[in-house]
């Protein structure tokens, strides 16, 4: 357990690069953070240098992104023995700070099920390879759907037909992006090559996964209209199991609350088994975002579409070092 003595700059770090191995759009990693010694707060910012303009024009991915790391950095700090204290967008003239936490001992027992979720943070990564037809228990699509509403979000387990026009979206919002020179080229600028040069962000082509030969599962192809050579093909579920993350309202402090429930959810997935991946190209088409709401509600603003089951556990993509994201300041 880490005390007011034992939290120095080494510590500090560590939580720092437990925080950076959230999942962001096209592993860009948006995040900026301040930690000052004296008050033993961290501030975390946006940086809009790693911003989308196309397929992210509102920033909303973004703030999905750093929520992800915010709840990694409450993890991490849960398992340590601390107790945060967490205020979202603490300073209204200054929309780049997204949130404070500032580090306390507990007093009581942390309780929320955070430090068990812990050894998920470097285990978890984004599984863009075919999983098995085996259905996620009722009783667990149940855990995770309560995860996400610990954290103010709300998910729910696709059906016919939502889930098939779901598909046909996702579908259609990837062949707009293959039709969009300036899409393809700001995907494109995130893709790596790491076997030709080393690379701390980014998708690097090894993590692609195979080209989609069969199967209803989607997939997002980082190759674009690059053909890769040596590439393998593969058949991917017939009938793959989704999942919506929604909230009720749609700004900042929503998306960032939203990034939270994802990480949880998908923490929580890694740590019962389950291998995870992610359907955000009609997130972000602004029409098409729009119809992959509850169609018997018609309520709440989708944030993410997921896709869950039994397989092989993603290829593990690259992370700026600390030092890289990390200010800290007496």
């Amino acid at each position: 357990m880490l005390t007011q003595s034992t939290l120095d700059d080494t510590a500090i770090k560590s939580l720092v690069t437990d925080a950076t191995m959230a999942p962001s759009m096209h592993n860009a990693q948006p995040w900026r953070l301040e930690y000052s010694r004296s008050s033993r707060t961290m501030r975390l910012f946006a940086d809009l240098d790693r911003a989308m303009p196309l397929a992210d024009p509102t920033t909303r991915g973004l703030h999905l992104g750093c929520g992800a790391a915010l709840l990694n950095l409450r993890t991490a700090a849960a398992h340590a023995g601390l107790r945060t204290d967490t205020t979202l967008l603490p300073d209204p003239h200054t929309p780049t700070l997204l949130a404070s936490l500032r580090f306390d001992e507990p007093h009581e027992p942390l309780g929320m099920g955070l430090p068990e979720l812990h050894h998920a943070l470097r285990t978890r990564h984004t599984s863009r390879a075919p999983f098995s037809e085996r259905r996620v228990p009722a009783g667990l699509r149940a855990t995770l759907s309560g995860a996400a509403a610990g954290e103010g979000a709300r998910l729910a387990f696709l059906t016919t037909p939502h889930r098939e026009a779901v598909l046909d979206l996702i579908l259609n919002a990837e062949r707009y992006d293959r039709m969009d020179d300036g899409r393809e080229a700001e995907q494109r600028s995130w893709t790596r090559n790491a076997a030709a040069e080393p690379t701390a962000d980014g998708i690097p082509e090894y993590a692609f996964g195979p080209t989609k030969r069969g199967g209803a599962a989607p997939t997002r192809d980082f190759a674009g209209r690059r053909p890769i050579p040596g590439r393998p093909y593969a058949d991917f579920e017939k009938s793959p199991q989704l999942a919506s993350l929604s909230t009720t309202h749609d700004g900042p402090a929503d998306w960032l609350r939203a990034g939270q429930a994802l990480q949880r959810v998908l923490l929580l997935a890694t740590h019962h088994g389950l291998a995870t991946s992610f359907a955000t190209q009609p997130l972000e088409w602004p029409d098409l975002r729009w119809l992959l709401r509850d169609p018997r509600s018609g309520a709440g603003h989708v944030h993410m579409i997921l896709r869950l089951g039994y397989g092989p556990n993603g290829t593990g993509t690259p992370r700026r070092p600390a030092d890289e994201v990390l200010t800290i300041t007496s």
